[in-house]
């Protein structure tokens, strides 16, 4: 049963950022014999479902991948369907973003997009910019690879501009030129649909996160199974490298 109309309950030491690598649309659809379309209309709605219920949550950042840089080599009639039904649902859902104060923003290659689909994403980057609470990321068009070469060749042409120095490249640097500097590294990974690797998603971004691979596909991922996985990350001890004794001297 959903949870969507409920509050829901107090987790401590909630995820900052979540990631939801959106996986199992079209099977999904094969198994009530329908064609991947109508599996890729039942994954918006779920999608739609799981912001209201981080905006309840007070989640800080959500980022949902929508569509790969791989995702190109499927057959064009389901590509085509798919940029339709992006076109749509970022018209119908303009207004649910504002009256729930989420920030929007398309992270990927967005040149590779049909024009007025990407008009309509950045028409609603601007519309929410200025909103304070969610910060939703939209991935489309997006591979973490292609991002991470695109931040190399920004840094590359400072220093060939004398406007950066070697010495000044950490680790801090890279993050600034990467697409998700405006929201924190991602704490929680989720996947729907059994399969068990990242596809190219947020690899800089990821390398502490908590990951859960769940068998569920996405149109059947509920709430309440939301609300367990977050529930199980609360409890999960990070270390981030380091060692249990130290990070309690630490809090100390």
């Amino acid at each position: 049963m959903s949870n969507q109309d409920n509050d829901p309950p107090a987790i401590p030491n909630l995820p900052k950022h979540i990631g939801i690598i959106m996986d199992g649309n079209g099977r999904w659809a094969k198994l009530r014999g329908k064609r991947r379309i109508f599996g890729h209309e039942a994954g918006v709605i779920k999608a739609k479902e799981l912001v209201e219920y981080s905006v309840k949550m007070q989640l800080k950042a959500l980022t949902l991948y929508a569509f790969s840089s791989e995702n190109w080599n499927r057959p064009k009639k389901e590509i085509n369907g798919l940029m339709r039904l992006f076109e749509r649902t970022i018209g119908k859902y303009t207004n649910l973003l504002i009256e729930n104060n989420v920030c929007f923003k398309p992270v990927g290659n967005l040149q590779l997009l049909p024009e007025k689909l990407r008009r309509k994403l950045e028409q609603m980057e601007g519309i929410t910019s200025e909103n304070t609470g969610l910060k939703l990321n939209l991935a489309i068009a997006y591979g973490a690879r292609y991002d991470i070469v695109e931040s190399i060749k920004r840094i590359i042409d400072k220093l060939e501009k004398n406007e950066l120095s070697k010495e000044e490249i950490n680790e801090d640097l890279v993050s600034e030129y990467l697409s998700f500097k405006d929201v924190p590294d991602l704490d929680l990974i989720i996947r729907t649909s059994g399969e068990t690797r990242l596809s190219n998603f947020m690899l800089w971004e990821s390398a502490y996160s908590e990951i859960f691979f769940t068998e569920t596909l996405w149109p059947s991922f509920e709430e309440q199974e939301f609300i367990e996985i977050i529930q199980s990350f609360s409890q999960s001890e990070r270390r981030f490298g380091s060692v249990k004794e130290h990070i309690i001297q630490k809090k100390a």
